[in-house]
């Protein structure tokens, strides 16, 4: 069984600690936790790895995170992974810090990165994983926040939280969405 994981941020030493990167951070962590490295490739870094019988693929998008449906598509393409194994992972305001959603599907919920991947794949059936990073900025100041940096309270929170993602995944890729989504959805 064949499996794609697409974590969702955007390139660039900027970007590296800011909110809108968890999906790179997720990748980043499993990739040192399990020793498997990424190498810049057609519109993403790739990573391959087997775990328990499924080959795993990893992409981060280098097409920034408004266009992340281009590396996905081809990706799937490529690979030839089912739209029901893809995962995306991606941050989300309308969830506290610490709090982790896998879907089996959903809306976009404007979020331009998951907007891009629905208009590109032609729908919004795909598995995703809810990173929340919170919503503590003043009215109209969305942009701001989410390409900041975590603070350094929230940075000493966030190797439990990744370390949990990460689980979720792996979950996801052994046991199936709805069985993730019971173990591990509060």
């Amino acid at each position: 069984m064949k499996y794609l994981i697409a974590g969702l941020g955007n390139i660039g030493p900027e970007y590296a600690l800011t909110r809108h990167n968890a999906g790179f951070m997720v990748l980043d962590r499993l990739a040192a936790e399990h020793d498997f490295r990424f190498s810049f490739e057609r519109l993403a870094y790739v990573a391959e790895w087997k775990h328990k019988g499924r080959q795993i693929y990893f992409i981060k998008p280098t097409t920034y995170m408004n266009l992340s449906g281009r590396a996905v598509r081809y990706y799937l393409d490529a690979f030839k992974v089912p739209t029901e194994n893809l995962l995306v992972v991606v941050d989300e305001l309308q969830l506290e810090l610490g709090t982790l959603r896998i879907k089996p599907k959903g809306s976009h919920g404007g979020h331009n990165g998951l907007r891009h991947i629905e208009e590109t794949l032609g729908t919004s059936q795909y598995p995703r994983l809810r990173f929340g990073i919170g919503n503590n900025f003043p009215r109209g100041r969305q942009v701001d926040y989410v390409l900041n940096a975590f603070s350094n309270p929230e940075m000493t929170e966030l190797p439990a939280i990744l370390d949990r993602a990460g689980e979720m995944v792996l979950s996801f890729c052994t046991l199936g969405i709805q069985q993730t989504m019971n173990i591990f959805n509060q």
